[in-house]
């Protein structure tokens, strides 16, 4: 009878060793490896129906903030929820929010990459007339409640901590950017 050689992974008793830990994220991200793992994972489910989720998230969100629909040139004369819903405009600015969420997620292991897409974000923001750096975090809540939407049963407690700090995240970033943008604007008249 031949024994067993040991494998290159096996240990002295034939048992496996522990898996090595997750690499620790970037400490500038509010998120740990394995919350990033369940998100990229959870997001998944959002993906299938970004346009839907944007819809849903907008239409929370005018409904709240009403006086926040008058800065959507393209959506600002719809004056009841169902023609919010059935908007081609609101759909495709809903789902293009999310593609940056996306974005971010996609390239959440590239913190660097991460903060310059949401630097030049949140400075564009700049030519749209009236827009303050506070109207973004209108948008937290209905992001929340969307997403909570379009998971069902797959949004537990723990991804909802998950995704509030992303979107805490990515909000501070945004705001961070467009106030920079708009110092440095005043600065220089």
């Amino acid at each position: 009878m031949h024994e067993r050689g040991l494998g290159n992974d096996e240990m002295a008793d034939g048992s496996l060793p522990d898996p090595a830990p997750p690499a620790p994220t970037d400490p500038r991200l509010p998120l740990n490896a394995r919350q990033v793992f369940k998100l990229k994972k959870s997001w998944k489910g959002i993906k299938r129906n970004m346009a839907g989720t944007g819809v849903e998230m907008f239409v929370r969100m005018f409904k709240a903030n009403e006086d926040t629909k008058v800065l959507f040139e393209k959506f600002r004369n719809i004056d009841t929820e169902d023609g919010l819903r059935i908007s081609e405009n609101l759909e495709k600015h809903g789902t293009k929010v999310l593609e940056v969420i996306d974005e971010v997620i996609n390239n959440i292991d590239n913190v660097d990459d991460v903060l310059q897409l949401l630097k030049v974000t949140g400075a564009m923001h700049k030519r749209f007339t009236g827009f303050s750096p506070s109207y973004f975090w209108r948008i937290e809540e209905p992001f929340l409640k969307a997403v909570m939407i379009t998971l069902g049963d797959r949004y537990t407690d723990n991804m909802d901590v998950i995704y509030r700090l992303l979107i805490k995240f990515v909000l501070q970033h945004l705001d961070e950017a467009l106030k920079a943008e708009l110092s440095s604007a005043n600065n220089s008249t």
